[in-house]
């Protein structure tokens, strides 16, 4: 039996011959169906967040592995980790089927090899710490299947996301995306596509803030390493302390230009060093000043 994403959409006889207008209508009006079916997922999606938090705290890793579409979409997440968040190099990585060289371009065949995908997985040597979260529209790619039975064997909580609600792949943590068929047949660039992106966003982005990677809606660990992120860091400290941007520039510098730590520090008259292990060990929520607390 065809898996949900291959079968034939209702609309797709006569896609070819409606104008490109209601083409395009048609295409957003899946997009929303994308959108309802990571709603449906919440609690799934929930579940595998706070396993990731659980896992980032102790020290593990959340690994991403995935062919095609999925795994580049894995790749975009894990490197948006490291600027967004201040995640440590290595500790959000995504494998993908094909390697670096299928992040650019279709490298179709990779996907068919079970043992490559467990040989890839187990390069990382896996652990009971880790999170790896297989990503596969269909829940068949035999790169992902063969990287999860290996990361089962190695102790690590295991997760799928997968576009086929009748999966019953053996993971601890399933999210079963009820996407539907493509407008294009088994076109999972669509809104398969979507739907899991969404869900990558979820993941990884609850995770790093129940890891206290976010202040008051503003991404303190930031990276800024160009001046356009120079800039926002220096305008979220004046916003955060109530001070001049050039009183907050100074104070970024002196913190190393780390806005975490040059809010701990206007926060608690500390200097940086000392700032910095108080935020890290008890977060700003505890340090700001009473009043400033919503």
């Amino acid at each position: 039996m065809k898996p949900a994403t291959e079968r034939l959409h209702a609309r797709a006889e006569r896609l070819d011959a409606v104008p490109l207008a209601t083409v395009v209508q048609y295409l957003h009006q899946e997009d929303l169906r994308a959108v309802r079916a990571a709603g449906e997922q919440l609690r799934a999606v929930a579940r595998l967040a706070q396993a990731v938090q659980r896992a980032l705290a102790a020290g593990g890793r959340l690994i991403y592995l995935g062919a095609g579409t999925s795994g580049r979409l894995g790749a975009l997440d894990a490197a948006e980790c490291e600027p967004t968040f201040g995640a440590r190099r290595g500790q959000v990585v995504a494998l993908v089927a094909g390697g670096r060289r299928a992040l650019a371009q279709a490298v179709e065949g990779a996907e068919d090899d079970a043992r490559a995908g467990a040989k890839a997985l187990r390069a990382l040597t896996p652990g009971p710490r880790d999170v790896v979260c297989g990503i596969s529209a269909s829940a068949r790619t035999p790169f992902v299947l063969g990287a999860l039975a290996a990361a089962r064997a190695a102790g690590a909580t295991t997760a799928l996301v997968t576009c086929d609600p009748a999966s019953r792949t053996r993971v601890d943590l399933p999210v079963r995306l009820n996407t539907g068929p493509e407008l294009v047949a088994g076109s999972t660039r669509l809104k398969a596509a979507t739907a899991t992106k969404l869900v990558l966003n979820a993941v990884s982005t609850a995770a790093f803030i129940g890891l206290g990677r976010v202040y008051r809606g503003r991404m303190i660990d930031a990276r800024a390493r160009n001046a356009k992120l120079r800039a926002r860091s220096q305008a979220m400290v004046a916003e955060l302390t109530g001070r001049t941007p050039a009183e907050a520039g100074r104070l970024l510098r002196k913190a190393g230009g780390s806005a975490r730590t040059a809010l701990a520090m206007h926060f608690t008259g500390l200097p940086a060093a000392a700032a910095a292990q108080l935020a890290a060990t008890r977060g700003l929520r505890a340090l700001q000043p009473r009043r400033q607390t919503r």
